[in-house]
């Protein structure tokens, strides 16, 4: 573990801190964020940004993630058999870009240079990035085919976490929520988008339209 990251952190920000019922937990990134996928092995933590992530499976809960072969974080994921994908924030921007862009293998200050803070959750030998707006804990299911050919992990969820200002009773509350909370979603060139306003679908069917 770099010793210059943070293991704790404060009791004011942990307090909001709630675990999210496993068979709701996909909806943590149902709605297409970038992420920050994390990973421990041998004294090691790094953290990565991935675009492409996606919830699987509600039950038992399952996550896809591409997990390109240059990046250690991969690595440290083969050794562990564990992974934990984080949901930033607008507010974590240069981080998650930073993390996205830095390599631990050419620089081992890699997590202290990009402002990560790093802490424990009871029970997992995981670093999780303090300030995200979610957290899932992951068991890869080891698919050698898919993760050779096309880097693309299978992980189930054995542990989930939100931040209760924003993301509470299994549903998201980006609208009355800071938008510094709002979620990440990247495009290239150091180019992100935040999430936008909600819709809800009327209950009754649109006049001049058919239910399919």
């Amino acid at each position: 573990m770099d010793p210059h990251v943070a293991t704790n952190i404060d009791k004011n920000m942990n307090r909001y801190i709630a675990a999210v019922e496993l068979e709701k937990s996909p909806r943590l990134i149902n709605h297409g964020p970038t992420v920050l996928v994390s990973a421990r092995h041998g004294g090691v933590d790094d953290v990565m940004a991935a675009a492409w992530a996606s919830a699987l499976n509600y039950d038992p809960p399952r996550v896809t993630v591409v997990l390109d072969k240059d990046n250690r974080t991969r690595e440290l994921v083969e050794r562990s058999g564990r992974f934990v994908i984080q949901v930033p924030t607008v507010a974590q921007m240069q981080l998650t870009h930073a993390v996205g862009t830095r390599s631990l293998r050419a620089d081992p200050a890699k997590l202290a240079k990009s402002g990560v803070t790093l802490f424990d959750m009871d029970g997992h030998d995981l670093p999780f990035v303090a300030g995200s707006a979610g957290w899932l804990a992951c068991r890869v299911i080891p698919e050698p085919h898919n993760q050779d050919r096309y880097d693309l992990f299978i992980g189930e969820v054995i542990g989930a976490w939100s931040d209760t200002r924003v993301f509470r009773d299994g549903h998201w509350h980006f609208e009355r929520a800071d938008p510094s909370w709002r979620s990440l979603h990247y495009i290239a060139g150091g180019h992100f988008y935040a999430i936008g306003e909600s819709f809800d679908v009327s209950e009754t069917t649109t006049p001049g339209h058919a239910a399919s």
